[in-house]
């Protein structure tokens, strides 16, 4: 996916890093993620999901809280309330950004803190908001804390081992976490709520998930991350995570009317990323790419993939077509179909003369059909010369261009 790389001020004076994930082709809305306790935004859980959301055409910004990643501040200092004016801060510019609502993604604390964060950043400009492994009890991550918090509640600030990290906590950071009422905050939400969550979560055990789920309005909806560990690790839990939000979201996140289908024709339009490109036909929209080795995002088929599949589907649907027609026993069709560049052809029937370089589309068909005659296959083959694309590619054809 094109990524783009954002800079945030905050009132504090520092400075919030974030990474945009672009959908190579339409924007039909925007979100934003919110990492796990003492993570960034390079989780596994962080890219996966924010790229799977930009392949479904949703813009999502993962990025770093106050004191962590690349992003400015003391975490030590900081705590939940920071972390929730973190995700207000960052919400209101993907809002300003894009004109419309987002959707709140949230890990572990990162679901707890854009559950409590909700309420500041406002109903109208949120669309929904999922969570995986959020804790219902935001005072519980100070159990995952080593160090002796109460001398650090007596002196103002110590030394800590959080995940096998060291950090240099205050106590305002202590109590700020304390103080959270998080289901009282998930009862006042009126807005769609996903919970995902794995019932082998070591760290943030599935009661958890019951608690946030019970406190919630309607519409609510759970999806079980069987398996899953609780920073999702494994690739595969990730994605599956990632794939089932990207989903639920379509819902809340229709898309937008301002460049509706063509009448008639294809339209073709710029996208993001170096060549990404959406393509809009009377009822389809897809995008087309270039591949990395040539500095694309490989978001989509190449132009030429889509020159051969134009060739390619028109041959198998003529001679499925004929075939149907004449009753015969024809079971499909396998066509590979490669371009060459630089074919150097025999042109004695050539107007470019002999030895001319020229370009030249190899196809290969492969006929099923075991009760065909060796006569029907030759007529069907026969008939795949007749196909609509291969005789405008073989015969006059004048473009165009108008502005």
């Amino acid at each position: 996916m094109p990524t783009e790389t954002l800079t945030i001020q905050t009132e504090a004076g520092h400075a919030l890093e974030g990474s945009l994930e672009m959908p190579t082709g339409l924007v039909r809305g925007a979100a934003l993620f919110a990492h796990c306790f003492t993570c960034t935004r390079q989780s596994k859980a962080a890219v996966a999901v924010a790229r799977a959301l930009a392949k479904e055409g949703i813009a999502c910004l993962r990025f770093d809280f106050t004191g962590l990643g690349g992003s400015g501040g003391e975490f030590g200092r900081a705590g939940f309330a920071t972390d929730v004016a973190d995700l207000v801060l960052a919400a209101n510019h993907l809002v300003a950004r894009f004109e419309q609502p987002v959707l709140l993604v949230g890990h572990s604390l990162g679901g707890a803190a854009v559950l409590a964060a909700a309420d500041d950043i406002g109903a109208d400009n949120i669309a929904a908001i999922a969570t995986i492994g959020a804790p219902s009890d935001v005072p519980h991550v100070l159990e995952r804390i080593d160090g002796d918090l109460a001398a650090i509640r007596e002196t103002g600030e110590g030394e800590v081992s959080i995940g096998g990290r060291a950090f240099r906590l205050g106590r305002e950071f202590i109590e700020r976490v304390e103080n959270a009422d998080l289901l009282a905050e998930v009862g006042k939400l009126r807005k769609p709520v996903l919970f995902l969550h794995s019932p082998t979560d070591a760290i943030v055990g599935i009661d958890n998930a019951s608690a946030l789920f019970r406190a919630a309005k309607h519409p609510k909806s759970f999806v079980s991350l069987e398996g899953a560990d609780h920073l999702l690790l494994d690739a595969r839990d990730a994605e599956f995570a990632a794939s089932m939000i990207a989903s639920w979201a379509h819902r809340y996140l229709p898309l937008r009317d301002d460049w509706p289908m063509p009448e008639e024709g294809v339209v073709v339009k710029s996208g993001h990323g170096k060549f990404g490109t959406e393509v809009h036909t009377e009822s389809h929209r897809f995008v087309a790419d270039e591949p990395r080795s040539v500095g694309g995002d490989d978001t989509g088929p190449t132009p030429y993939d889509l020159l051969l599949a134009a060739l390619g589907s028109c041959t198998a649907m003529t001679m499925k077509m004929y075939a149907d027609k004449k009753g015969w026993p024809f079971e499909g069709a396998t066509i590979h179909l490669t371009h060459e560049r630089n074919h150097k052809a025999d042109c004695t029937d050539c107007a470019a003369g002999e030895g001319a370089r020229i370009q030249a589309l190899t196809r290969r068909i492969e006929l099923f059909g075991e009760a065909l005659t060796w006569e029907q296959r030759e007529k069907i083959l026969a008939i795949a010369d007749k196909c609509p694309v291969h005789r405008t590619l073989e015969g006059p054809l004048h473009i165009h261009t108008v502005d």
